[in-house]
Parts: C-alpha cells; sequence; structure tokens
C-alpha cells in the first residue's frame, strides 16, 4: 500500500523529512471504515506534526487530517455506511494519517461527501469546516449573543484554510456583520468573494480600523494566526463581555489584558472530540453532513484554491513548502496516487 511518512522530525531540507513507503493495508474492526483515498488536503497542522513527532517502536509517522475517498470495508460494528459510499473527513491525530492509500476511521467523524463537488474539492473542507463550526456555534455560542448586543464577528485571518470556511459559515447562518482581514490584494479579494461585509488589514493595528467603520465593537473575535502578534489589539477593540477564540499556537498568552472587559476566552481543537472519545463524538459526522447540504445548496463552497497530482513524496513536500511559507489562500489539495 503506497503511503507517504517518515521516521524522525526533519525540516523540509532534509531528504527524509516526507518519503514514499509501502505498508500492509490495514483491516477495519469496530466502528472503524476503511476508505480508499482519493484525495487530502494539507493543513498547518501536518507541518507543526512533521517537526515534532517521532515514530515510535520502528513505525513511520504518517501525516494527513483531511480526505475524500469511498468506503472499501466496514469494521463489524458500522450502522451508517456501506462499501461503496463516498465520503470526507478530517481524521484522528492520536491514529494514522490519510496520506495513505487506503485509511482507518471512525465511522462517528465521517460524513457523507456532496454530492455537488468532486473528491478534490471535498477534500479540502473537512478539518477547517469541523474547526470553523465548533469554533463559531460550539464555542464562541455566535447565536447566543453577547450582553453588550453587539453582533459584530471579527475573524482575523480571513483567507486562510479555517478563515475561509468561517466567513462563509457565519454569513450562511447568522445574522452578524462580519469582518475578516488580509493584508495582500489577493486576500482581500477572496475574503470579500466568500461574503465578508468588510476587510481589515491585519499588518496594521486593528483596534483604529474598526472603530473607523463605525460599527459597534466587535462582540466575537476569531483569531486563526499569529494571536500573539495581535494579542493587545484585540484586547483593545473587543466589545465588554465579549468572546475571543483562538486556535493557534502562541507561545506565550497572557489573558490579563481581558478581565476588565470579562472577555471570556476559548481555545478550539477539532481533534478534542476523537481524541478523548467524548460522549458527543458524533457531532463532528451531523456537522460534516450539514456541512454537505450547504454546500449542494449552493450556500457554502469548497475553498480549493490550487490541486496537485499525484498524491507522492515530492508533491506533498511542495505542498508543506507552500503552507510553510504562510502566503496561501484557501486549501492545497493532493489528489491521486
Amino acid at each position: 500500500m503506497r503511503t507517504i511518512g517518515y521516521n524522525e522530525p526533519h525540516p523540509l531540507s532534509d531528504a527524509s523529512a516526507l518519503v514514499d513507503l509501502d505498508l500492509p493495508r490495514p483491516v477495519p474492526s469496530g466502528r472503524d471504515l476503511l476508505v480508499e483515498i482519493k484525495a487530502i488536503a494539507v493543513n498547518p497542522v501536518d507541518t507543526k506534526v512533521r517537526e515534532s513527532r517521532p515514530g515510535q517502536n520502528g513505525q513511520p509517522v504518517v501525516l494527513g487530517y483531511d480526505a475524500a475517498g469511498v468506503v472499501a470495508e466496514v469494521g463489524p460494528d458500522v450502522s451508517g455506511f456501506g462499501v461503496g459510499d463516498e465520503v470526507y473527513y478530517a481524521g484522528d491525530i492520536t491514529r494514522a494519517g490519510t496520506n495513505s492509500e487506503y485509511h482507518l476511521v471512525d465511522e462517528r467523524i465521517v460524513g457523507r461527501k456532496p454530492k455537488s463537488l468532486d473528491f478534490s474539492e471535498a477534500a479540502a473542507l473537512p478539518l477547517t469546516a469541523i474547526t470553523a463550526w465548533e469554533a463559531l456555534f460550539d464555542r464562541l455560542k455566535v447565536k447566543d449573543p453577547v450582553p453588550s448586543g453587539t453582533g459584530t464577528l471579527l475573524i482575523i485571518g480571513g483567507s486562510g484554510g479555517v478563515g475561509s470556511i468561517a466567513v462563509q459559515l457565519a454569513r450562511q447562518l447568522t445574522g452578524m456583520t462580519v469582518i475578516a482581514t488580509a493584508s495582500r490584494p489577493e486576500s482581500r479579494a477572496w475574503v470579500t468573494e466568500l461574503g465578508a461585509h468588510h476587510v481589515l488589514d491585519h499588518s496594521r493595528p486593528m483596534a483604529p480600523q474598526v472603530e473607523a467603520l463605525g460599527l459597534d465593537a466587535p462582540g466575537y473575535v476569531f483569531s486563526t494566526t499569529h494571536t500573539d502578534q495581535h494579542l493587545m489589539d484585540i484586547a483593545e477593540l473587543i466589545a465588554p463581555q465579549g468572546r475571543f477564540l483562538l486556535i493557534d499556537d502562541p507561545g506565550e498568552l497572557g489573558i490579563m489584558p481581558f478581565k476588565t472587559k470579562a472577555v471570556s476566552i476559548h481555545w478550539e481543537m477539532m481533534f478534542t472530540r476523537s481524541m478523548f472519545q467524548t460522549p458527543d463524538i458524533d457531532e463532528q459526522r451531523k456537522l460534516l453532513n450539514e456541512v454537505a447540504d450547504l454546500v449542494d445548496a449552493g450556500r457554502v463552497r469548497t475553498t480549493l484554491s490550487e490541486t496537485i497530482e499525484p498524491i507522492n513524496a515530492a508533491n506533498l513536500r511542495l505542498a508543506h513548502a507552500k503552507i510553510e511559507s504562510n502566503k496561501t489562500i484557501g486549501k492545497i489539495v493532493l489528489s491521486g496516487f
């Protein structure tokens, strides 16, 4: 079975950072699906894990946390899928990843692939859709107004993978005013096309830009990147009793500036439910199916921006390099072994 992985964490400059491997085809048990992978997407988490996690017990690390494919086999306890079903999902960070011809995944975190998308278009969506959905509706609870009454949402890093889907979900499923940030002409155009009401430049202080819009202070701030650089700006611009969420990994996060405004602070990690086998793990299947319905209804579009063929170590290294440049828009997908 063709697979891409590594044994020791290395920067991309090292030839062994990502290599082509031949591993045994896995066998499903319990509630697992064995999925024949048709397309995979690359996320910042892939590059972070590649730089930090070594292989264990002589087994290589196989990355990949986004996929679309076809169910090839099912475990004995599977009830929601059958052989031949087309699916999309983001996987489980505690198990082998999707950069492989065949992949095992718990059916409770798998959604039916949107019928209107091909496999590459579908593979761009799961991880970012789960992250954005959980952030907006489970953590920030944007449908539950903050006490100040402001219905403005600020998304920092609006043109990235998560930001791109968060803008769409906020526009389609809420009545909020959506402000997104982008620093380049092409990324500003991207988030405007996705539905942002206003676009700010996060390379400059944001609080004065928000004030210049003449809107209420944002009751909700969703930070996808470089949170440590923007922290004081966020504390200044957010509404009293607002809600602030981040998804990145700041080296330090001093939250005292938020005390005087009684701001609640939230962290989103879409792997939590699968990692801890939480009682509500099946919520990820449900939300992926809801996203598929929104896509097929023409209300949400794929955030695919680039497809690379075929799936192999050389092309995966190229995709990782693009992610590490911090200049990507939307999602990069590899298609077909």
